[in-house]
């Protein structure tokens, strides 16, 4: 080899070590940056944690970020909402939503708002994985009502958009009924925002009361000249009646031959000024019955019923009603395992009145907004809340405020959509939703023949107790002896069996919405189920295809696999039955459904 050929060899090859080694330190650059790149996101995350935490909004940085992002994106869409809002005079119904902020009890669960407020419009923001258990998304909901409050917004306002107006309505001197109710989870701000409320419907009822009549104003209209204020309040509490104002006395329901409800032994106390009222109300929430639950160390387990009446100066005739209803707070069945039976009864006990009292101020707005009055049916007896509220559906002069609440944390996100769902079927008007299942929903209008009236009171405990089912032949019995002086004999029985088939209908649709709930949490639980099933699977196929496996690690898998396959087929047939039960219901439904149509 020639001396040139060697020179060139020997610097191709020094020429190839260089080549290398640039290669070496390029790579080595990289790999710093990625690291710097890496320190400097886990910097920002641990950043933005430590805002967030500051912020009083914890939780998942993935989920927080999406949610941020989303409301990004929509920032200016939110209607303003202002002082001079108020609800509309013309309409018997108002809807609203109000969501109160995270509290400590959720910061220390490390759960995120996921509540978007953006009136009239809520957002809740459900946090989801994928089938493969890793990726994250979020599901977005939303309904709209007549206004959402967020949590900046205070009582305040809320009040004068939604139930100052009833105030003035029941002023009027014409015999109104005017009811706002508070209904939401365990834990959501009702008693809250009911207390408020009630504070500022003190001051301003003796403020209206307190002005002069002027030319311009109807004479019917209500001063402290013509009238006075009386309370009366009293609990619902598994399924007894409990006066507040009196030492928790017992009460009971009756009814008479005209169909005027009564709640015998209620006291009523008069106050002559915003102070005495006050007074009577702190009282009555004073001595409300309260349990620890799992959602709030203090639940309300009772419904509180706070009627505030005027009456005329002269007669003691009933000239205005205000109703201030603070319902027990809500919760699903999957929530109540860990409670004693005591517990769980009253929550059934709860549930049941809901779903009543969603009926009937269903009922009522669309006998408003049809122009009938209350000719159209109100299923006020399915329940003892609803019939001792009966006047408030059945008057034509109603008007009712429903105002839910909400709680903002992640991990009550289902609570959220269950408690809109509610508010939104009474609404009836679905936002995002196919609205198939509102025509399922059975419309009972059926003419009661009126009986002549009868002086004696009748007992309707057993009408609305959930045990009358079991004593259906003893009550009609009693009910046709009771009727054979004012109702012909073929008549009568025609009248019973039409009562017979409403109430067998009322509990079926009871019992779907019951069996609705537990298929889609059975539903939920076996897709998450699934998705571990197949990351096992994918685990087993993976050691079994590896080369040097041996017919032991091969039966192992067998074994293994057979094990996992049972598991899928048991939650199979576990919804498979689920799915079976729910039809045969909505079956039976729809068959009563027709049976009481033709019956009208």
């Amino acid at each position: 080899m020639s001396s040139s050929g060697a020179r060139r060899k020997t610097s191709s090859g020094l020429n190839g070590k260089g080549n290398t080694r640039l290669r070496i330190e390029k790579m080595e650059a990289e790999r710093k940056e990625r690291r710097r790149a890496m320190e400097e996101r886990k910097q920002k995350r641990a950043a933005e944690e430590k805002a967030n935490l500051e912020a009083g909004n914890p939780g998942d940085m993935d989920f927080i970020g999406m949610i941020r992002r989303w409301r990004e994106e929509r920032s200016g869409q939110a209607k303003p909402l202002m002082s001079s809002d108020k609800r509309d005079s013309h309409h018997s119904l108002c809807i609203c939503v109000r969501k109160r902020p995270v509290n400590d009890k959720e910061r220390e669960k490390l759960d995120h708002d996921s509540i978007t407020v953006l009136n009239p419009t809520v957002w809740v923001h459900s946090a989801k994985l994928r089938v493969d258990g890793i990726t994250k998304y979020m599901d977005h909901s939303s309904f709209q009502l007549d206004y959402a409050f967020d949590e900046k917004c205070n009582t305040q306002l809320l009040y004068e958009a939604t139930s100052r107006p009833l105030v003035e309505f029941s002023c009027q001197g014409t015999g109104g009924r005017a009811t706002i109710f508070a209904y939401g989870q365990t834990g959501s701000g009702k008693t809250f925002t009911m207390s408020a409320i009630q504070e500022l419907v003190a001051r301003d009822l003796f403020q209206l009361l307190s002005e002069e009549l002027t030319e311009e104003d109807d004479p019917k209209f209500c001063t402290l000249d013509n009238c006075h204020v009386v309370i009366s309040f009293f609990e619902m509490y598994g399924g007894s009646i409990q006066d507040l104002l009196n030492q928790r006395q017992r009460l009971k329901v009756l009814e008479d031959g005209k169909g005027e409800v009564i709640v015998a032994g209620l006291s009523e106390r008069q106050a002559n000024d915003p102070s005495e009222l006050l007074k009577l109300l702190a009282e009555g929430n004073n001595a409300r019955t309260t349990h620890t639950t799992e959602a709030n160390d203090t639940s309300s387990r009772s419904h509180a019923i706070c009627q505030i009446m005027l009456r005329d100066n002269k007669n003691d005739r009933l000239r205005g009603k205000l109703s201030l209803v603070d319902l027990a707070g809500s919760e699903r069945g999957t929530d109540t395992k860990s409670h004693n039976s005591q517990r769980r009864a009253e929550s059934a006990d709860i549930n049941t009145s809901l779903l009543s009292l969603k009926e009937c101020i269903r009922a009522l707005d669309k006998n408003a907004s049809s122009g009938g009055g209350s000719s159209g049916h109100v299923p006020y007896r399915g329940s003892k809340l609803t019939l001792i509220l009966k006047d408030c559906f059945t008057s034509p002069k109603a008007m009712t405020t429903m105002i839910t609440t909400l709680s903002p944390g992640a991990s009550s996100t289902d609570h959220s959509l269950n408690t809109l769902r509610y508010a939104d079927r009474i609404k009836e008007h679905k936002v995002g939703a196919s609205g198939k299942r509102a025509g399922s929903m059975v419309k009972l209008r059926r003419k009661v023949k009126t009986a002549k009236p009868q002086q004696r009171l009748y007992n309707v405990d057993s009408l609305t107790s959930p045990s009358a089912s079991a004593d259906s032949d003893e009550f009609y019995d009693a009910t046709m002896d009771s009727a054979n002086n004012t109702v012909e004999d073929g008549a009568d029985i025609a009248r019973l069996q039409a009562t017979t088939d409403e109430e067998e209908l009322r509990k079926t649709v009871e019992t779907l919405m019951e069996q609705e709930e537990s298929m889609l949490s059975l539903h939920m639980k076996s897709i998450h189920e699934n998705a571990e099933l197949l990351s096992e699977e994918g685990k087993l196929l993976q050691d079994a295809q590896r080369p040097d496996a041996t017919l032991s690690d091969l039966d192992q898998y067998m074994d293994a696999l057979e094990v996992v396959l049972d598991r899928k087929e048991d939650m199979i047939l576990r919804l498979q039955e689920k799915l079976g039960f729910f039809r045969e219901n909505l079956i039976k439904e729809q068959d009563l459904a027709l049976r009481v149509q033709e019956q009208q």
